[in-house]
């Protein structure tokens, strides 16, 4: 079995990355689906009860008020968006991990695109979160412009 170079390994773990949000996204359409059999405002009040917080007071309230203006048909919606973003991770995933050419393209451009807007709430007021996330994604982007390069120039075998 031949040597893997850093990039390969690199590139594996920005695979797993992608794999990861797909898993989260994928568990929050089935939450989704599962609040259009039980309510969608009761299960954000469990949700509140659950994480400890007073459903009565500030973002708790504003989070069931809105699941409760939520239609079916919307969250069926939000499910399916949630899905097919999901889809589009695991494609993403399998490329990458294969190193295949118009999945390293694609992963520049998907983290590329989250850049301006993560810079533009950077300036609206930072923290650590928004901080830490432009960070990574900046850093993503430019590691794969880097893998890139590196498998450009490596000979074949």
């Amino acid at each position: 079995m031949p040597t893997q170079d850093h990039s390969t390994a690199g590139v594996r773990v920005v695979a797993v990355l992608e794999a990861a949000k797909a898993a989260i996204v994928l568990v929050a359409g089935f939450g989704l689906l599962w609040a259009i059999h039980k309510g969608a405002a009761a299960v954000a009040e469990e949700l509140a009860r659950h994480m400890h917080l007073n459903p009565a007071s500030g973002y708790p309230r504003v989070f069931i008020d809105f699941a409760q203006d939520t239609s079916n048909s919307q969250l069926r919606l939000l499910s399916a968006g949630a899905f097919s973003y999901a889809v589009m991770r695991c494609v993403e995933a399998f490329g990458l991990w294969h190193r295949r050419r118009w999945a390293e393209w694609f992963s520049i451009a998907s983290g590329g695109l989250y850049v301006p807007i993560e810079l533009y709430e950077v300036a609206r007021g930072s923290s650590a979160v928004k901080l830490v996330t432009l960070t990574a994604n900046v850093g993503i982007v430019v590691f794969m412009l880097y893998a890139m390069h590196a498998s450009r120039r490596r000979p074949t075998a």
